[in-house]
């Protein structure tokens, strides 16, 4: 660190799958000197800020540990499925640099205006929630893979249909929580009435690499996608086969039947 440019602390934390936000809107703007911005919510303290995004996020710019866990517990309150284990995200800043830059986890600044800060934290919230997105993609991933390798060694899946169909449940979950917050992955709204913050927006949605880890989440999508469809697949083939086996034994009690009768 310098002695005019002290080094500043950034955390990033994804709390839940969202925030019952018309709510904690209200609470905040009563209760603390916030100020919203579509689906964020820019708290100021008197170490720094804090942005609280409707998609269970937050991110605090140089908050004491106090402060941070004090909004965190409110936060909770208002929380639509917390996370078990919220994922974190730890950057490094200093303020008054020659130029905008993001580098080894470290932001130079030019300016700490919060308008500033605001365009930084959309792409780090951002970038949070994709790694939980991808985190549950991976864990469905992982979860389901027997089924394709007993299918490939044996030929066929050894569940039964209600086993089959909640398995199947919880890959379309996953893929539908992911798919429905995919937009969260899109420019936010706040750059089409602030366009002089883009580029900082830019800035660190390159760095965190946000474009190419999206491209990816799409292709684990594609394997949940591909996994449902085989077990559909197995599914009608498991009904077709009991369908067979009923007709079978039908023609079967019919034949006995017939033949009972002519002997009696």
């Amino acid at each position: 660190m310098t002695d005019d440019r002290p080094i500043k602390r950034c955390l990033t934390v994804c709390l839940a799958q969202s925030f019952e936000f018309a709510q904690l809107r209200e609470k905040l703007l009563d209760t603390t000197r916030a100020q919203l911005f579509r689906n964020a919510l820019v708290i100021d303290y008197k170490t720094g800020c804090a942005i609280v995004f409707a998609y269970g996020v937050m991110v605090c710019w140089n908050l004491n540990l106090d402060d941070r866990r004090a909004l965190q517990d409110l936060l909770l309150d208002y929380a639509i499925k917390p996370d078990a284990e919220p994922q974190e995200d730890n950057f490094s800043y200093e303020v008054g640099c020659e130029q905008d830059r993001f580098q080894h986890d470290h932001l130079e600044l030019q300016s700490a205006d919060f308008k500033v800060l605001l365009a930084l934290s959309h792409a780090m919230a951002q970038s949070i929630k994709l790694a939980a997105f991808e985190g549950h993609a991976i864990d469905t991933i992982r979860a389901t893979s027997h089924l394709p390798q007993s299918l490939a060694r044996e030929g066929k899946i050894k569940l039964n249909r209600k086993t089959m169909a909640m398995i199947r449940g919880q890959l379309f979950l996953t893929k539908s929580d992911i798919i429905l917050n995919y937009d969260l992955l899109d420019t936010p709204e706040f750059f089409w009435e602030h366009p002089e913050y883009q580029h900082i927006y830019s800035m660190a949605a390159n760095y965190l690499e946000i474009q190419q880890r999206t491209d990816v989440l799409s292709k684990k999508l594609e394997t949940i996608h591909e996994l449902l469809e085989m077990l559909a697949d197995e599914q009608k083939h498991q009904h077709s086969s009991a369908l067979e086996w009923i007709i079978i034994w039908l023609i079967a009690v019919e034949i006995v039947m017939s033949i009972l009768d002519k002997v009696f």
